[in-house]
């Protein structure tokens, strides 16, 4: 949405991840020209006359993703082909759900809300040894078979889509540091707060989660006696 500065040299890299990639740009709500350029790109473009919402593209486009290896970028941030390409064949060789392995700035005295989610969430989903790599930064990739796992929707909200991996025992690696923190433009005030958005998706996938579990989503009481206490 919107992205015309950077869109160009975007989907360059992306068609140089693989001779036979598909590049697929879904362009919602655009009003700054972005349309023209991806249509003029040669990419194949799905095209929404309005905002979809935070990371509804990403359901849209793997929806329609002929590929056996779903590479997933963002039109803001100008990724070196050499950079994605990991991800690629990480999945290539096994890895289901392949991730940036950039956990976010914790060495500081206050650590953004986005962070701490991240880290908090993959502790209760028993992974901590991710830290704070999750499907909510690129670039990541996705086997076929991880899409059919956890369905197209699920991506939709990225640490839903990361807890329901994990639950279905698929293989989620970390694979290289790419600093999307440094990346990622400055924007304007929003009219919503993205750090509330976030920590709310990753509410839901802790609700998810302990439906899928239990009360202290899977962890042990170990030797506390409730039942004393009256």
């Amino acid at each position: 949405m919107n992205e015309r500065q950077k869109l160009s040299s975007v989907i360059r890299e992306a068609f140089r991840v693989h001779p036979r990639t598909e590049v697929i740009v879904v362009v919602n709500g655009s009003t700054d020209g972005s349309l023209g350029i991806a249509q003029r790109s040669g990419a194949k473009v799905l095209v929404y006359d309005r905002p979809l919402g935070h990371d509804v593209g990403r359901s849209i486009g793997a929806d329609n993703a002929k590929g056996s290896i779903l590479l997933f970028i963002d039109a803001d941030m100008i990724i070196p082909a050499v950079k994605l390409k990991p991800f690629v064949n990480a999945v290539a060789k096994g890895v289901d759900v392949a991730l940036n392995d950039y956990s976010g700035p914790v060495k500081r005295s206050k650590v953004h809300g986005v962070v701490l989610a991240k880290h908090a969430l993959n502790q209760l989903l028993g992974r901590p040894d991710l830290q704070g790599a999750s499907l909510t930064a690129v670039p990541h990739a996705l086997s076929r078979k991880a899409l059919d796992a956890i369905g197209s929707p699920a991506l939709s909200v990225p640490p839903l889509a990361q807890a329901k991996a994990i639950h279905k025992g698929l293989n989620v690696r970390r694979v290289i540091f790419v600093n999307v923190g440094r990346l990622n433009r400055r924007r304007g005030k929003r009219k919503y707060s993205l750090e509330r958005l976030i920590v709310g998706d990753h509410l839901e996938a802790i609700e998810w989660w302990m439906s899928q579990t239990d009360a202290r989503g899977g962890y042990e009481d170990v030797t506390r006696q409730r039942w004393m206490v009256k």
